[in-house]
Parts: C-alpha cells; structure tokens; sequence
C-alpha cells in the first residue's frame, strides 16, 4: 500500500506509526499523521479557503480551529489517473461468486464485496453453484466456504478444477476452520488462497491480490 506525509514531523525510526487508510475500490493508500487525536462522523459545515495545495479550508470542533485535509489531492500524489482508474474499474466490475450455505455469511460478504466495487452472485450450495457452471454462467473468481452439506468446499474445488468451463476461474477459500492440514488440503484441491470467515480485510486484499495475478499472467 502507497504511504504519505502530510509533510508533519514523522518519527521514521519508530516501529508505529498513526496511518489513515483510503479505500477506493480495488485502490489502497494510506497517509502517515502525527496522531489521530479522535474520530467524529457528523455532518460540518466549513469554510473554503484555498489555504494551501491539499488543503480545503477550515472549520471549528470543540473551540479549535481546524484544517481539512483535501484527501483528493494527496490520492492523485499516488497515482495521477486515481479517479479515472477508479471509474474505469466501475465500468468493468469483476464478477463474483459466493457459496456458502449461511444465509448470515452471504448476506454479509455480498454488500461488502460490492462495496468494494465488485459484481456478486451468491447461492447457498456446491450444488447451486455448479448448476450456474453448467449453464454457461461465467465469473472472474469464486469464493466459497469449505465446511458445508453435501458436497464440501474441497469437494466443490476439485469439481471445478475437472470441469472445463470453470478450470481456469480462481478459488478462494472461505472458512471458520483454518487448521495447517486444512489449508493444505485446499491448496491441493485448487484454492489459491485460504482466508479465515471474520477476516473480512484479508479476503478483501486476497480478492484484489488473486486478480491481479489472474490480469498479470493473462
């Protein structure tokens, strides 16, 4: 991930540093501060004054007068085109593929993958899923739990793996159980990744991170 300074007196030496983190999409930066003194989320009124480049203005919290920070204007420091790229990358979401047979987890990955600037389907069974492969449905990556009824996520992977509509649509593993033995039997049955079921951040960088191998080695 790309960091930044706001151009304040960084201790470059310490092993912590405060980071603020920006998510755009499939985009990641983060802007090294001093400190995070507090967070509000409320609706603030302040005024424009073109202070400075990266800069917006000033408004008052509790008394202090306060600069607002133009987070647009240090994310084109990362990348020129940021914004365009970001737009370019809604035009075309990459389409996924969730299937795991809690109604909770699917309902819970689905709004946080499309948040995250992707196109999702999900179905509640190995089943379902391949039903979708046999009618021709095509998706740019696939996730799926491991521990469910009937036929299992291994089960699952090596089904699509065999098919040859699928076999080249990656798997990411997606399960409460992350024991060595399981992780390595999910590698060996197609999964590129094994993630952990709460571990809502590293699915979301193992998702970015897959299809940029898939993209790089195309």
């Amino acid at each position: 991930m790309p960091l930044l300074t706001l151009g304040v007196g960084v201790d470059r030496e310490s092993d912590r540093m405060p980071v603020i983190v920006f998510n755009d999409g499939p985009r990641w930066a983060g802007i090294i501060v001093d400190e995070i003194v507090d967070i509000i989320d409320t609706q603030l009124t302040f005024e424009m004054e073109g202070i400075a480049p990266g800069v917006l203005g000033t408004l008052v919290i509790d008394g202090c007068s306060t600069e607002i920070v133009d987070t647009g204007y240090y994310l084109t420091q990362v990348s020129e085109d940021w914004f365009a790229a970001a737009d370019d990358t809604l035009e075309s979401r990459k389409e996924i593929l969730i299937v795991d047979d809690s109604p909770f987890f699917r309902h819970l990955l689905s709004p946080l993958l499309q948040q995250a600037g992707y196109s999702v389907t999900s179905v509640e069974s190995a089943e379902r899923a391949l039903e979708l492969k046999d009618d021709g449905t095509q998706f740019d990556l696939i996730v799926s739990d491991i521990d469910m009824p009937g036929m299992d996520g291994f089960e699952f992977a090596e089904a699509v793996k065999a098919s040859s509509e699928w076999a080249e649509t990656p798997l990411v593993a997606l399960s409460g159980q992350t024991r060595a033995d399981w992780v390595e039997r999910g590698h060996r049955a197609g999964f590129r990744s094994y993630v952990g079921k709460t571990d809502r951040d590293g699915l979301l960088n193992r998702l970015f991170e897959t299809l940029a191998d898939v993209r790089e080695s195309a």
